[in-house]
């Protein structure tokens, strides 16, 4: 008698779970409605400010022609190598013309003769790209793989103010540039 009783006055009370859940979804939901306002807001106001993109400088110095190691050098920060032969520079990239990796610098066992455009050259070194297998001939002329352009070459001058060689990474030059200093 009592279990019956005790069933009818439980089910006489009134559904609290019933107005918590309620109120619950409805904090939520307008949390989320007020979240999604504040973000559109955000949005709206940021598209405002310039969006500005802080890259190293396309113009650089690399030292005195006489500091430079004759041969190649390479600078890895800008992936760049840096060739000196005799009194004359010139600047190829490192970057792969196909993804974007950095080649290496591989010098060859014995000199190769190779046929570039019509001329036949001799080459001791070359160009080969660890990601996708693509080589290049010494002067960045792609030959296997994937790479579907030569390698930049890149702008090379004298500064006027104080005498060091100048790298202009925004001024691409053809392949057979030389500075001469």
């Amino acid at each position: 008698m009592k279990l019956l009783e005790s069933l009818k006055a439980q089910l006489s009370k009134p559904n609290s779970t019933k107005s918590d859940r309620r109120s619950f979804l409805q904090i939520v939901g307008t949390g989320g409605v007020l979240a999604s306002l504040a973000g559109f807001f955000y949005q709206s106001f940021r598209s405002l400010l310039p969006n500005v993109l802080y890259e190293a400088p396309q113009k650089f110095k690399i030292g005195l022609p006489s500091q430079l190691a004759d041969g190649v050098t390479f600078l890895e920060d800008r992936r760049l190598y840096v060739f000196k032969e005799a009194k004359s520079y010139y600047a190829i990239s490192g970057a792969c013309t196909h993804l974007g990796c950095t080649v290496k610098y591989t010098k060859l066992n014995s000199p190769k003769q190779v046929e570039i455009g019509n001329e036949k050259k001799n080459i001791t070194f070359e160009f080969h790209c660890p990601c996708h297998g693509s080589k290049f001939y010494a002067d960045g002329t792609n030959y296997a793989g994937p790479a579907p352009s030569p390698l930049h070459w890149y702008k090379l001058e004298i500064a006027p103010d104080d005498g060091q060689l100048v790298v202009n990474l925004g001024e691409e030059v053809e392949q057979n540039f030389r500075l001469t200093v």
